[in-house]
C-alpha cells in the first residue's frame, strides 16, 4: 500500500499531469484538499472509491485515513492544489508517514505561478532584467516567515516576485516593494488561475492596491512584480543568435554554402 502525493495543478482539471490522472484511477482512497482541487479531477476515481474532502480535517486526521487504507492494503490518491514543492504541507504529512512506516510517493504538479505568468503570455525571466524569480509570501496566521526572508532582502536582488498568500496584505506589500523597484514596475494580480472565474489585474505597483480593493479580491490570488513583465526593449539572449557556438547547432550549421 502506497500513499501518492499528487500535484493537482492550478485549478484546470486538464493540467492535472497524465501520471497524476493515472494514479487516482488506480486508487481506492482520494483525500484531496475540496477548497482547492477543482472537483472534475475526482470523476477519475474509480468506482466506489472512498473520496474524502481533507478541507475540514486536521493533520491527525488526514494521516489517521492514510493509517486505514494502509491496514487495509489499500492505495491513497492525496491531492493538493498547485505543485507539492510550495506550500503544501507535505513535509510534515510524510514526516508523521515516515514514523508510522507508510510508504509514499511524490508526483509534481503545475503551480500556480507558472498558470499566472501563462495567463499574462510572459516570460518571467528575461535576458539583462531578471534571471530569478523569487517565490515567497507574507507572514500569515499558519506560518510566519523566517526573520532574514523580507520583502526588502528579496526586492533588493530586482527579481521578478511571485508572492503567494498575500493579496489581503497588497497595500503592505506596495509599501515595501517600491523603494526598490519604483512606483512604475509593471505588477499584476492573478485570481485563480485556469479557474472558470479566473480574473487578471495588470498595471503599476503604485496601482495595485486601489485595483485589488476595486476588484474585491480577498484570497486565492498571487500577485506578480518586476520589470519582466512589461518587457519589451531588450536584448535578446545568444541561445538563438546565429553565431552563437552550441553542441547541436556547431556555428555557421545550415547555413548555404558560399
Amino acid at each position: 500500500m502506497t500513499v501518492h502525493f499528487i500535484g493537482a495543478g492550478p485549478g484546470a482539471a486538464d493540467l492535472i499531469t497524465v501520471r497524476g490522472r493515472d494514479l487516482i484511477a488506480a486508487c481506492p482512497v482520494c483525500l484531496y484538499a475540496g477548497s482547492l482541487v477543482a472537483p472534475e479531477i475526482l470523476r477519475w476515481c474509480p468506482p466506489g472509491a472512498r473520496i474524502v474532502d481533507s478541507a475540514p480535517l486536521d493533520l491527525d486526521a488526514i494521516v489517521a485515513e492514510c493509517a486505514r487504507a494502509h491496514a487495509a492494503g489499500q492505495d491513497v490518491a492525496r491531492l493538493h492544489s498547485g505543485d507539492l514543492s510550495i506550500w503544501s504541507a507535505l513535509a510534515e504529512q510524510t514526516r508523521r508517514l515516515d514514523a508510522a512506516g507508510i510508504p509514499y510517493t511524490v508526483t509534481p504538479g503545475v503551480p500556480a505561478f507558472a498558470a499566472a505568468a501563462a495567463l499574462l503570455r510572459r516570460e518571467l525571466t528575461v535576458p539583462g532584467l531578471a534571471q530569478s524569480v523569487v517565490l515567497t509570501r507574507t507572514s500569515g496566521r499558519a506560518s510566519a516567515m523566517p526573520e532574514r526572508e523580507t520583502l526588502a532582502a528579496f526586492a533588493a536582488t530586482g527579481a521578478t516576485l511571485a508572492l503567494h498568500l498575500s493579496i489581503h496584505v497588497t497595500e503592505q506589500v506596495v509599501t515595501e516593494l517600491t523603494p526598490f523597484y519604483g512606483p512604475d514596475c509593471p505588477a499584476a494580480v492573478v485570481f485563480r488561475a485556469t479557474w472558470p472565474d479566473e480574473r487578471v489585474i495588470t498595471g503599476r505597483l503604485a496601482t495595485l492596491t486601489q485595483a485589488v480593493a476595486e476588484a474585491g479580491l480577498e484570497r486565492t490570488a498571487l500577485i506578480l512584480v518586476g520589470p519582466a513583465l512589461a518587457a519589451r526593449d531588450f536584448r535578446e539572449s545568444a541561445l538563438y543568435a546565429s553565431d552563437y557556438d552550441r553542441r547541436f547547432r556547431p556555428t555557421g550549421a545550415g547555413r548555404p554554402p558560399a
